[in-house]
């Protein structure tokens, strides 16, 4: 019963995140409520740490974890929610954020020389064909809804900062999930405090929306989510992760059409099975 239910409330909770986006957008600036969250998630696990008397990171590993942090939360999201707070619909920021592996692969060829097969390729060409059609539409269309190239590359360097800061966690010995958390989202949450203080506003309607959804991403996406994701990977779930973070675009996309009337044409469904489909051919051997 764990092995199905645990993946499957894995996915609904991450596929609600930038859902939340949209939800908060009309009740405060994004980046001050980003900064509220990732301070509130750095508290809360770091009190679990505490209690359990979990080791924490030291010296140059401390300062690896918030680098990280920086660039998987802080950058990420930070990037991310402003291209949402400008037009771009929750589920194609979703579908970005799953090509992460795509990233990846990208940055070994270039950065390291890696080789790769006709397949990786092949799944490259496909993946990034799929965004393509995804993103054409918006980029071609005017008035509400319609995306700019900004907003695009806000959205794209987003995917960019979480494939760097993954990359330079790989590099961290295995440390307790609760305290690395907490110091990563520290980590996130001076980034996100340096972005709010040059473009946020400051708007904060302090309504029950705003205050449940602030409540939601920290329990539930950050510290729930990262816990169902961990479980996931020691109990022999590591090679479904991939495919189960793919499931994350699409199921964002049909709760952004029922929640906030977000509408994605045919050609852009079509794009989403490119893409998907491109990362899992790119990641298969």
């Amino acid at each position: 019963m764990l092995r199905f239910g645990i993946p499957a409330l894995f996915v609904l909770i991450w596929s609600s995140g930038f859902i939340v986006a949209k939800a908060v957008a009309p009740h405060a600036d994004l980046q001050e409520f980003i900064l509220a969250r990732l301070c509130l998630t750095a508290l809360v696990m770091g009190a679990a740490a505490l209690v359990a008397k979990a080791e924490w990171p030291r010296g140059r590993q401390f300062g690896t974890h918030l680098i990280a942090g920086a660039l998987m939360q802080g950058v990420y999201l930070c990037a991310s929610y402003w291209a949402i707070a400008r037009g771009m619909a929750a589920g194609v920021m979703a579908l970005l954020g799953a090509l992460q592996p795509v990233f990846t692969a990208v940055f070994m060829v270039t950065a390291r020389g890696v080789r790769f097969g006709p397949r990786t390729w092949l799944g490259l060409f496909i993946g990034f064909a799929g965004v393509a059609s995804v993103l054409a539409p918006k980029l071609a269309s005017t008035g509400a809804g319609a995306l700019t190239p900004l907003t695009v590359a806000s959205a794209l360097f987003s995917v960019v900062a979480v494939t760097a800061g993954a990359l330079i966690q790989k590099q961290i010995a295995a440390t307790d999930i609760r305290s690395a958390a907490s110091i990563q989202n520290l980590g996130g949450a001076a980034v996100a405090l340096v972005v709010s203080s040059l473009v946020g506003t400051g708007y904060w309607d302090s309504t029950p929306i705003l205050w449940g959804a602030l409540v939601w991403a920290v329990l539930v996406p950050s510290v729930v989510g990262t816990t169902l994701l961990m479980w996931m990977m020691r109990h022999g779930e590591a090679t479904k992760v991939t495919a189960l973070i793919l499931l994350a675009p699409p199921l964002a996309a049909v709760q952004g059409y029922f929640f906030f009337g977000e509408i994605l044409l045919p050609l852009q469904f079509l794009g989403f099975a490119l893409a998907l489909g491109g990362v899992l051919l790119a990641r298969s051997r």
